[in-house]
């Protein structure tokens, strides 16, 4: 869990993109509901959060339908584009990263590890520092930046999330021989870091294999559905860019 990976590129150590502790399901973390939560969320629990545990103030609402990939890049104008960027920048393709974050933080940009509480009432702190889209910890986010040059980047925004996905299963690959096409294993190694991939932690977390398996379905859901709509995607990108150049 806590067992670092050194990089070829430089002699610093990372830690795993996210870390949960033992038996916790990945998935998991903790929401901002956009529908009947809202309000809620938005008096009372986030005034709540702000005061006792200093949480994210964001309110963007994760797409409506996570589980068609179509209907996410329809609803999330810009988001398309920024996993086409990801995708050939790093080689891995749109539906395992789309996959991993579905399963990381469904989308949500502010999520995190759900709070540890002392006798079940009072709020203790969390058990990682995993934040965002793609629950990063804080150690190998910064190693993202340092690696990457991307000294802007945050966890809430997609762009950057999205980014870091394809960084880590590129290193993935390079490291480990992990394809950037297997959704299961890249999210193993994603979830467990290199050492701990190499080790075989996750043969010990019946739970983690379940939610690899459900990336892998996920994944292939995605794919399935992206070759039913790109055609009317890339036709949307060229509407933009066409318009961009008329204004």
């Amino acid at each position: 869990m806590n067992q670092q990976v050194t990089f070829n590129t430089s002699n610093k150590s990372i830690v795993p993109p996210h870390t949960s502790a033992p038996g916790q399901n990945a998935e998991k973390i903790e929401y901002t509901n956009p529908q009947t939560d809202a309000v809620i969320r938005t008096v009372a629990g986030m005034v709540l959060c702000l005061a006792i545990t200093g949480c994210s103030t964001s309110m963007t609402p994760p797409p409506e339908n996570v589980e068609n990939i179509c209907s996410i890049f329809q609803e999330k104008d810009g988001w398309y584009q920024h996993v086409l960027d990801s995708e050939r920048k790093w080689g891995a393709p749109a539906h395992v990263l789309m996959a991993i974050v579905r399963h990381e933080s469904r989308f949500v940009d502010d999520a995190r590890p759900p709070m540890k509480k002392f006798l079940g009432i009072i709020p203790t702190g969390r058990p990682t520092s995993a934040y965002g889209y793609c629950q990063a910890v804080n150690g190998t986010w910064e190693d993202y930046l340092e690696e990457t040059g991307n000294s802007d980047a945050e966890r809430v925004n997609f762009d950057d999330a999205i980014d870091f996905v394809g960084w880590y299963t590129n290193v993935s690959f390079k490291k480990l021989g992990i394809s950037k096409w297997d959704g299961y294993n890249q999210y193993l190694a994603y979830h467990e870091g290199h050492v701990g991939y190499s080790q075989r932690s996750y043969n010990k977390k019946a739970w983690l294999l379940r939610v690899a398996k459900k990336v892998q379905s996920t994944s292939e859901l995605y794919a399935f559905q992206l070759n039913e709509c790109r055609e009317q995607l890339e036709l949307n990108q060229a509407k933009k860019i066409s318009a961009k150049i008329v204004d």
